[in-house]
């Protein structure tokens, strides 16, 4: 087969072009410092590219919700330390009016303190973030979580949002925490059962808030403690009211002040003088209590003016105590928890950014050119194309009439 002179041009031209837009193409990677600018110049690079990127945008994304979670919980957890000191504040006030020897005043100017912090704890209770959400609204709900409806025909605050929390995930953390756990969810009492007075007592009786010596022999049951005369002699009597029968062992038994007794599983003390005709009721815990609650009753308590003052404002004293302590734990377990979660975004955040930092390599790799070889290609690449220049020039010039001659 021949070849024609003019074919051989045509291919020789085609190769220089073809040279010089692999320069240009070469040209254009040094300049922008890319090896892969379109998926054709390397489709295995520009595929795991393209993988590398999605996975850093949702890193990113992580990470925006992270620091959101973060501020959220840092204001939570700021709450719940101003929530701590306002219960600490309630409970220093009720052990201040446990004095025997305050008159009324100083109860009302202890009672209304203790409203004003009561107050203040329902405003840290209602605190938002700066984006506007609740921060103790639990899962959603109303925008303001506790409403107050204490009054004459109101039952105290009420939790109007959702109970639960979002559970913490591999890159994300809760923004709001269940306030009706914190709050809401405080033990009566001792957690087991209560002991009040009758306002219709006139001795100065009392008694402490009693514990459980062995849970198995509790029998849940209503309880009156009631006090007779009998010669003279100041009597006892535990009835189980449930089952209307007197408990055995404790019938007509002589009152002694400071004296613990114990029945089914269950012991307190017996402090004051009770007169005859007083009673104590022990009665089980059936529903928790909330620590807004508890202060109302304290303050309810302190101004009470009734028969056996002193009885009952040193009773309700030590009950509000005891519950006042149970709701401190509850927000210092909450508090300890948002710590342990600040913590986990740190964590989750360092992980997150050393994942970033990952992919951004991978990316690099795949895609961005290395400037000391690009730059070596390319002057190789101008070094042949100006050779083939050169080369052609001087074989376009060769003719047969010159070779005659």
């Amino acid at each position: 087969m021949r070849v024609s002179t003019a074919n051989s041009y045509d291919n020789t031209i085609a190769l220089l072009t073809r040279r010089q837009a692999e320069l240009a193409a070469q040209q254009e990677r040094v300049a922008s410092g890319m090896r892969v600018l379109k998926p054709s110049d390397d489709p295995v690079a520009a595929t795991l590219a393209e993988t590398a990127a999605n996975r850093l945008s949702r890193t990113t994304a992580d990470l925006r919700a992270l620091d959101a979670s973060r501020a959220s919980l840092e204001q939570a957890e700021s709450g719940l330390a101003e929530s701590g000191d306002l219960i600490q504040k309630v409970r220093d006030l009720l052990v201040t009016a446990g004095n025997a020897t305050f008159t009324d005043a100083e109860r009302e100017d202890v009672a209304k303190q203790l409203e004003g912090l009561r107050e203040q704890l329902i405003a840290v209770a209602n605190r938002k973030d700066n984006a506007g959400r609740t921060l103790y609204g639990g899962l959603g709900g109303s925008s303001v979580p506790f409403v107050d409806l204490y009054g004459p025909s109101g039952n105290g605050v009420q939790f109007e949002g959702l109970r639960g929390q979002a559970a913490a995930g591999n890159s994300a953390l809760p923004q709001a925490l269940d306030g009706d756990a914190i709050w809401m969810r405080v033990p009566q009492g001792n957690g087991t059962f209560t002991l009040s007075l009758p306002n219709t007592n006139t001795g100065n009786g009392s008694t402490t808030m009693g514990e459980v010596t062995d849970a198995a022999l509790l029998t849940g049951d209503d309880y009156d403690i009631t006090f007779a005369d009998v010669g003279g002699v100041i009597q006892y009597t535990v009835t189980n009211v449930s089952t209307g029968t007197p408990v055995a062992g404790h019938t007509g038994q002589p009152y002694v002040a400071n004296k613990t007794i114990e029945f089914d599983g269950m012991q307190l003390e017996l402090r004051g003088t009770p007169a005859a005709g007083d009673s104590v009721e022990l009665r089980p815990v059936t529903a928790p209590t909330d620590i807004f609650s508890v202060v109302q009753n304290a303050v309810n308590a302190l101004r009470y003016n009734g028969p056996n003052e002193s009885a009952h404002h040193t009773q309700a004293m030590a009950r509000a105590l005891t519950e006042v302590d149970a709701g401190h734990d509850r927000v210092l377990a909450a508090r300890g928890r948002a710590g342990e979660w600040l913590n986990r975004a740190d964590s989750l955040d360092t992980q997150m950014e050393d994942r970033s930092v990952d992919l951004k390599a991978e990316q690099s790799r795949l895609e961005e050119l290395d400037p000391i070889k690009g730059i070596s290609e390319l002057e190789t690449m101008k070094l042949g194309l100006e050779a083939a220049i050169k080369t052609y020039a001087q074989v376009q010039r060769l003719s047969l009439f010159s070779v005659i001659n």
